[in-house]
């Protein structure tokens, strides 16, 4: 199930970048070939127009075809020589530079624009938030301690406690947990060492006590049973509120997410990087099962992450990405005169051989972890 989920999710985000692209290049009169859901070979096809809408069989995504932005070199110059006007005001290759920015950034805002409409949504309809995180006048409903992560090989795992399950109580015979926050049952757990707890845990509306024996970890030197907690509630706005709050947290997430990207170039350069942390498909496809026990507004939050992370990744200026494309546009701003289409394509190119490597090798790392 995850993975359908993870598939649907990943058509979502890059069917709406492709859109950006599509919709900003017929605004400007260019010529859109083919929209595509999915990857050829093909299993439908309509033409609507002068573009054709087709369905294909490969379901990771989708794509545009628009008109002259992938172009060899011979094919410019018989172009320049035989093509009439008309024909080359349809044409991507012959738009100003700033009408060629304007459509190669659509796809990014429109990454963007969805995290903040998925995030509106998830706020109108209620989405859960840690309390300590809430604006002054929110008020959270609901409010319990959620468990949102269970570590590897833990006792807490091992006696089926899941992330997304919330704890009602915490007991070691007649003494109980006095406060139910992530620190006071911390507590408990850390003076009980090797003594058996019974935890009430609620997990997908069935009630039940689960006994485990608290472990002495040495890098924390503290007894634990290996989860992690927060104190979660669900929070509904209005309409105009939500849409405030929808954009607040977007502009939040894009921030912090551009922080991060710096970070790990930065100490990536620097040597010191650590790339445990990042994950490819494979860790996301986890991600989004652990999301969805947290309900459906939970996971419309998590989409709206991810979206704006493909924001900001395409935005780099590597090239074969948006940011290296608008770079491109940029350094032939800057000499006065256009790149060779021909370098143009070759540095692409590589950078998108550059771009699967360091996608095999996250997989790669995300397998790993999977055994650990």
């Amino acid at each position: 199930m995850s993975i359908i989920i993870f598939i649907l999710i990943l058509i979502v985000l890059i069917l709406a970048h492709e859109f950006g692209h599509f919709i900003v290049a017929k605004a400007f009169g260019i010529r859109v070939d083919e929209f595509g859901i999915g990857f050829p070979p093909k299993i439908w096809g309509k033409k609507f127009g002068e573009t054709e809408y087709t369905v294909n069989w490969i379901p990771f995504g989708g794509f545009v075809k628009i008109f002259g932005e992938d172009i060899e070199d011979e094919e410019v110059l018989a172009q320049k020589k035989s093509i009439s006007e008309g024909v080359k005001s349809r044409n991507f290759y012959f738009k100003p530079a700033l009408v060629k920015g304007a459509v190669m950034f659509a796809g990014v805002f429109f990454n963007f624009l969805l995290a903040w409409v998925l995030f509106s949504i998830g706020y109108m309809s209620g989405l859960p938030v840690p309390v300590d995180q809430l604006q002054v006048g929110q008020v959270a409903q609901n409010v319990k301690l959620t468990i949102v992560g269970v570590a590897p090989d833990s006792v807490a795992l091992r006696a089926g406690i899941k992330a997304g399950d919330t704890i009602s109580a915490v007991s070691k015979g007649n003494e109980h947990a006095t406060l139910l926050t992530p620190d006071s049952v911390r507590d408990f757990i850390a003076k009980n060492r090797g003594q058996e707890l019974k935890f009430l845990i609620t997990s997908s509306f069935e009630q039940k006590v689960v006994s485990v024996t608290p472990e002495f970890d040495t890098s924390l030197g503290r007894p634990i049973v290996g989860i992690s907690m927060d104190t979660i509630g669900t929070l509904q706005l209005g309409f105009f509120e939500a849409v405030y709050e929808g954009g607040r947290m977007s502009l939040y997430v894009l921030k912090a997410t551009a922080l991060g990207f710096y970070n790990l170039i930065k100490n990536a350069i620097m040597g010191a990087g650590n790339f445990a942390d990042v994950s490819g498909p494979i860790g996301i496809v986890k991600i989004v099962g652990d999301a969805a026990k947290f309900g459906f507004t939970y996971l419309l939050g998590l989409t709206a992450v991810i979206s704006i992370n493909l924001t900001v990744l395409n935005l780099l200026p590597v090239p074969a990405l948006d940011g290296g494309r608008i770079l491109f546009l940029i350094i032939e701003k800057i000499k006065r005169s256009p790149i060779k289409v021909r370098t143009a394509n070759l540095v692409n190119t590589i950078g998108f051989y550059a771009l699967i490597l360091l996608m095999l090798v996250v997989t790669i790392n995300d397998i790993f972890k999977l055994f650990r």
